[in-house]
């Protein structure tokens, strides 16, 4: 049964208004294409509306302002207890709108109420240093909120996202102005009356459904917002990264995808690495960034891996993401689906050997086949661009520091893992590979207490742990003048 759709309009102020010019845009369920919802479209007029309330939210003299960090944290800990309370709910409505499989969704967001209550106990431990500078002097530095802060959602971990950024903004003192993304504004809507319902004053969460070309553009360049923090593709984060500078110096948090090597060594267990590789590579139709799209195998076991990785990928159950038997929902949308298809062709095209897989499957919704290729080349299209799809590559290596080589030769860098059972192996590997996150002999494992982001292209700047709330601060150095010699 469809979840009740229960927010539609833009959250400003702490009201829910409808967009200035009254537009509203369609939401969808990818699993058959049916419209969800009418959700209001926002644009620059709105945008102007959530900055100046966020603005507002953020003066000197404001309730949030003044409020101790310690009665921060606890706001965040009751919207924790909201958002466990709620969520089966929000696990059902996440699936709806973006075709997670629901078993997925309801993991998500249970692990993401301890990474709320996590990054909610950091609201009270911001602290600065003192300093022992030269001459008659006490210095010390202070930590303190970088202002209102941009949100730029993706659309395929959305209730994620949005509490990675917003509940790590809040707990740093910033206000915030959320665009979700447009194929799945509604977690983000729900999240927000939460937060309200938690006790954050008016003006310090705003959301503006919209369109990146429209709300997006008015967010990332207007002038009284001091951070933008995006998730999503490499190609609108160089756009972001430009609009940053053109109208004041705003600081980014940039997540923008990945080519995530993972390789096997002749001494894996197997069994684990192959259920790890498919893993890796189909959870959520590969519509996750660190998605582990380029999979070099030893050549040792390259046969034996191969067999393995086939018999796996045709065990995979396609269904509706609310049926507990599925093991493989439909991609976000039509467009999505015929780029991940297009890819598939192109590697065919090229010369890779298609094992399995590689077609839409039914012909409702938006689902492809899991998909795999052998005897994949560093060259190929499939092994170089990020494909966002249920695609897993399969290459062929001889020694560590060649593959080591190989994993690096790439714009991306935000994952990378290794199944070996010698450490001298893992060390080398962890040591020398490019990439923000690397995982031995496991993969996706982790949490929020843990930084994560990217080198090269993928990114700039870190989520997660003290180092994703010291993105939303800055050090303020003071220097006080104190003579030696004390007068009576």
């Amino acid at each position: 049964m469809a979840p009740e759709i229960r927010y539609t309009k833009l959250f400003i102020n702490n009201e829910w208004v409808d967009s200035i010019s009254g537009k509203t845009f369609d939401t969808y369920n990818p699993h058959d294409g049916s419209v969800i919802a009418k959700v209001s479209e926002g644009d620059k007029a709105d945008i102007d509306l959530a900055v100046a309330a966020a603005k507002k939210a953020f003066a000197r003299n404001s309730e949030w302002r003044l409020m101790d960090a310690r009665q921060r944290g606890k706001i965040l800990n009751r919207f924790a207890d909201l958002v466990q309370e709620e969520a089966s709910y929000l696990a059902e409505l996440e699936s709806y709108n973006n075709g997670m499989l629901l078993q997925l969704s309801s993991r998500l967001t249970s692990n993401a109420v301890d990474g709320i209550r996590y990054t909610a106990s950091l609201a009270d431990k911001i602290e600065g240093s003192t300093i022992p500078a030269d001459g008659d002097v006490f210095c010390y530095t202070l930590k303190q909120p970088v202002g209102v802060c941009g949100l730029i959602l993706p659309w395929n971990v959305p209730i994620l996202m949005f509490l990675n950024k917003v509940v790590t903004a809040l707990a740093a003192g910033c206000t915030t102005v959320v665009k979700p993304a447009e194929q799945t504004p509604l977690t983000a809507l729900y999240l927000a009356s939460l937060l309200q319902k938690a006790g954050v004053p008016a003006g310090v969460v705003n959301i503006v459904n919209g369109y990146g070309e429209t709300a997006g553009v008015a967010l990332t360049h207007h002038p009284d917002v001091a951070k933008i923090s995006f998730t999503g593709s490499l190609e609108v984060g160089k756009l972001i990264q430009q609009a940053a500078g053109a109208n004041n110096l705003k600081r980014i948090t940039l997540e923008l995808g990945g080519k995530s090597p993972l390789v096997i060594m002749n001494d894996a267990d197997l069994a684990t690495a192959i259920r790890f590789a498919a893993l890796g590579v189909f959870t959520h139709q590969g519509q996750i960034c660190i998605a582990a799209s380029r999979l070099f195998v030893q050549s040792g076991i390259y046969d034996q891996f191969v067999k393995g990785a086939v018999e796996v990928a045709k065990t995979l159950k396609i269904g509706n993401p609310f049926d507990s038997q599925s093991q493989h929902g439909p991609q976000i949308d039509e467009g999505m689906m015929k780029k991940v298809l297009g890819y598939i062709e192109k590697g065919k095209q090229e010369g890779a050997k298609l094992l399995v897989g590689g077609k839409q499957a039914g012909s409702k919704g938006y689902y492809i086949e899991p998909t795999v290729f052998a005897d994949v080349q560093d060259d190929m299209t499939i092994a170089k661009e990020e494909i966002f799809g249920p695609v897993q590559s399969i290459l062929k290596f001889e020694t560590l520091d060649e593959v080591i080589d190989r994993a690096n030769a790439t714009n991306y860098g935000l994952a990378a893992g290794i199944f070996t059972t010698n450490v001298n192996n893992a060390i080398q590997f962890a040591n020398n590979v490019e990439a923000g996150v690397v995982w031995v002999n496991n993969y996706m494992g982790g949490g929020g207490q843990a930084p994560f982001g990217g080198f090269k292209e993928s990114g700039i700047g870190r989520e997660g742990g003290k180092h994703g709330v010291d993105e939303y601060l800055e050090v303020k150095t003071v220097t006080i003048s104190v003579p030696k010699k004390v007068s009576n």
